[in-house]
């Protein structure tokens, strides 16, 4: 991995925390809240500062403006939803450029993962405990910040164990 275990150890007791709530929240409303991605978004400019290479920490910023560019195509292609996109994009300065062909793995996998856990625990007792989620309503459309919040959360944790 190219992420080191210095950036993944200062961003993750930040990102973690937000990446369970996307995930909740997109479950519950079907949403991914706006202050949800500026809290993303804020934990890069404030501890970037500290985890990356100041170098590093310029150049990550055009992750963000590059992967919300593509969300918005997407979104107006009606491919995946605006928060979606917005979380995306507030993920993308935490991942390291060489480390993209990875968090396609981690993002396939997770997406697999989420969408049939999902999916089994609509159809389960699970269901009795959270009657009241959206999510549990909406067909085929599927919670993506499961999959987005949980890619994001794995990531930073295997750079804690296996960063460079």
């Amino acid at each position: 991995m190219e992420i080191t275990v210095w950036s993944a150890a200062w961003f993750a007791p930040f990102v973690l925390p937000i990446c369970f709530y996307v995930a909740w929240s997109d479950m519950r409303s079907m949403r991914i809240p706006n202050h949800s991605v500026l809290a993303l978004i804020a934990v890069f400019v404030v501890v970037g500062l500290i985890a990356l290479p100041i170098v590093d920490y310029g150049w990550r910023f055009s992750h963000l403006v590059v992967v919300l560019l593509i969300g918005m195509l997407l979104n107006a292609g009606g491919l995946i939803g605006a928060g979606d996109a917005k979380f995306a994009a507030a993920a993308a300065p935490f991942i390291a450029f060489g480390d993209t062909k990875l968090l396609v793995v981690i993002f396939s996998a997770t997406l697999l993962a989420a969408w049939i856990t999902h999916r089994l625990a609509k159809y389960s007792p699970v269901r009795r405990l959270v009657p009241d989620w959206e999510s549990w309503e909406q067909g085929w459309d599927f919670p993506m910040g499961l999959a987005l919040g949980g890619a994001l959360a794995i990531y930073m944790i295997l750079g804690i164990l296996y960063g460079a």
